[in-house]
């Protein structure tokens, strides 16, 4: 619930990074909820939730790398400590891997979404959308979903692909 026009929201945010440029805070999404293909939690969840976090700060600190994808940068190979956890490769790496097939029909459903708001949506909102698809679609092209990027030099690097 919002008690006023979401596009009039946005806006505000939008030029509220405007304003801070580079000095703007990186986000981050995590899914701590993905399940398998037999529909088990991949991720054991709770405490073991901080080993996201802890490689979001070491990100913010230049120290973990990353994969960009078509969604943003994820955790490199290696970067996110998975040890003693019962997790294994094949779990870890569907945590990971961006399906473009699904992520173009949740472009699609907010596409549609973005429409309900009118004139008051900020144009860059549906751009990023676009922008979203097309990345999607180069990525599906390619049969793979990452590509490959090195651990940023600024922390102002570490904001996912998909901002505004």
């Amino acid at each position: 619930f919002c008690g006023y026009d979401m596009g009039d929201h946005w806006a505000h945010w939008l030029e509220v990074g405007d304003r801070l440029g580079a000095a703007a805070p990186a986000l981050f999404a995590v899914n701590w909820f993905r399940k398998g293909a037999d529909g088990r939690y991949l991720w054991p969840g709770f405490g073991d939730n901080a080993r996201g976090l802890a490689w979001i700060g070491q990100r913010l600190e230049g120290r973990a790398a990353a994969v960009d994808s078509a969604v943003g940068q994820l955790p490199a190979p290696g970067s996110l400590d998975l040890s003693g956890l019962e997790v294994s490769e094949d779990d870890a790496a569907e945590l990971l891997r961006i399906d473009p097939a699904a992520w173009l029909a949740e472009a699609e459903s907010t596409a549609a979404w973005f429409a309900t708001f009118g004139s008051t949506l900020p144009p860059r909102r549906g751009a990023q959308v676009e922008l979203l698809r097309e990345r999607l679609v180069v990525d599906a092209g390619r049969g793979h979903a990452v590509r490959d990027a090195s651990v940023p030099s600024a922390p102002a690097a570490c904001t996912p692909a998909v901002d505004g």
